[in-house]
Parts: structure tokens; sequence; C-alpha cells
């Protein structure tokens, strides 16, 4: 069983990314600027655009961060939006998720310009990448083809299950490792919270991508012997041993699973890291104009 390190993966990406910035600047070029929205107090979402912002620097990217209360209008982030797509020194920038229940998110999302929409969330971006074309993809299923390609793992022609149908990960992740490239050239099974008979598709499986955010949901019984098994789930669960009170808890049953795994993530420190390493790599494709000319 081979440990697929996310947190290792996530580092080199990062210092790929700061070389390329390091030649930019020696060529006296532009360095790339990301920018985040964050609206509200959330404790994940707060750490998470946080650890954005440090990564920015790390890497050499210029960043920006606009917060808001709870209470902001919908009006007032639309118009800060719209400022920040027509600013010539952003390449890119997200809108924190989730939004507080009178912003209609998916307004927000569209709001944004695609040529600017690093998350790639935008119905444009979405659209590209079904087609086939050169997109802005979501910086978690970004993530997993890059741990694949680096750890080598065989995808063509393989049974690969997705559990989870989410548009940020499970769906774009099926359609991904459908396509004919590599990592991909898969058979992909979309299964949900509502599949009969979950593990009847997951005996089948050479691979299992778990995104459903289910504690536990996939026991070893689900898995066949030299399955590879990717776990995004990231749920808090309570644990009075530890100074926060919670501990993090995959979709993966990882101590009874793990033994009968070719390849499988821990979690914490599986996916989780890549998915900041994406969103630069997506900001400095954005910068250097490679999917909107």
């Amino acid at each position: 069983m081979i440990l697929l390190d996310g947190k290792k993966t996530s580092e080199a990406i990062q210092q790929e990314i700061a070389a390329e910035v390091a030649e930019i600047k020696a060529n006296g070029g532009k360095v790339p600027h990301l920018a985040a929205i964050l609206v509200g107090n959330d404790g994940g979402s707060v750490t998470y655009v946080n650890n954005k912002v440090l990564a920015c620097e790390k890497v050499g990217f210029g960043s920006t961060l606009v917060r808001y209360e709870d209470d902001v209008t919908e009006e007032e982030l639309l118009s800060k939006i719209q400022e920040l797509n027509e600013s010539e020194e952003v390449d890119g920038f997200i809108v924190q998720l989730p939004l507080p229940k009178h912003i209609n998110t998916q307004k927000v999302l569209e709001a944004v310009d695609p040529k600017k929409d690093v998350d790639g969330f935008h119905p444009a971006n979405v659209g590209r990448m079904v087609a086939g074309l050169t997109s802005f993809l979501p910086a978690t299923p970004y993530g997993i083809l890059q741990l694949i390609e680096r750890y080598g793992i065989e995808t063509n022609g393989k049974h690969c299950v997705v559990i989870g149908r989410s548009n940020i990960v499970g769906s774009p992740m099926s359609i991904l490792m459908a396509k004919a490239a590599y990592p991909g050239n898969a058979t992909v099974t979309l299964c949900h919270r509502n599949t009969v008979d979950l593990p009847y598709y997951t005996r089948q499986a050479d691979i299992i991508i778990a995104a459903v955010g289910l504690p536990g949901l996939v026991t070893a019984d689900m898995v066949k012997e030299g399955a590879v098994v990717i776990d995004v789930g990231t749920t808090r669960v309570p644990d009075t041993s530890r100074k926060s009170g919670y501990r993090l808890r995959g979709d993966v049953d990882f101590d009874n699973v793990a033994p009968k795994c070719s390849y499988i993530t821990p979690v914490p420190g599986g996916v989780g890291p890549l998915t900041i390493a994406m969103l630069l790599k997506n900001t400095l494709r954005a910068a250097r104009k490679e999917v909107y000319a």
C-alpha cells in the first residue's frame, strides 16, 4: 500500500509555481495576482482563505482579501465582483462559499468574468470542460488529477466509481476521468447517497473517489484488493482528546480499508492540501492567458 501524500505533492507544485513567478519577475513581467472575497466569519472559510493568502506570499503572487459581514447586500457584493472583473491588477479571484442565504449564489458565480474564474465554477468554464476545451478546472478535481499523474497511477480502461455528484467535486471528477486523456480514459460510474446497493458498484471499482461527506461510508467489504482509493471527505467529528474538540474524518474507513489498497489518500493530508495549490496554478494560467487569449 502506497500513501498518496497530498502535502508533499502540493509543496512540489507550489515550488514549480514559485520558480515560474521568479522567472516572470526576472523578465520584468507582471506578477500574478489572486483576490478573494470572504463573507461572514465561518471558521472553516476564514482559515481556508487565510491559507490562500499565505500560499500567495509563498509563491510570490500578489493577493487581495476583501471581507464583508454576513449582512452585506447582494447588490454590494455584485458591485465588488464587477470591480474585480475590470481590475487590470487582478488576474483571478474567488468568492468563498458558502454565502449567506439572502444572497443568490448562482447569480454571484455567474457574475464572475470567466477569464478570472480561477475556481472553475462559471457555466462557461464548466461548459468548456465538458466539451473538452481548455478551461479552468475546479481546484479539487484538478488536484486529484495531479495526484494520479504524479504517482503514475494507471487509469486507461479502468473502472472508476465516483461517489458524490456535487458541482464542485463529484460531477466534474466523473467527466474528467472519462475524457480521452491521461489521467482519464476510464469507464466511470457516478454514484451518490441515494444509490441503491452502493457496495455492488464499489466492489467492481479499480479506482474509488469518495466525495459525499458521509464519514466512514466506504468500508473494507466495499473495496476489492488492489484498488486505488481517493478520499475527498473532510467532516468534523467530535473528539474530546483534541484541543480543538474535533478531528477531521474522511468518507473512507481508512484503518480497515488501507490494507486492501494499492494506493490511498489519508485524511487530513491527502486531497485537501492540493486544492490551494491548484487554485494558484489556475491563477498562473489566468495571468499567462492560457485559457482565454
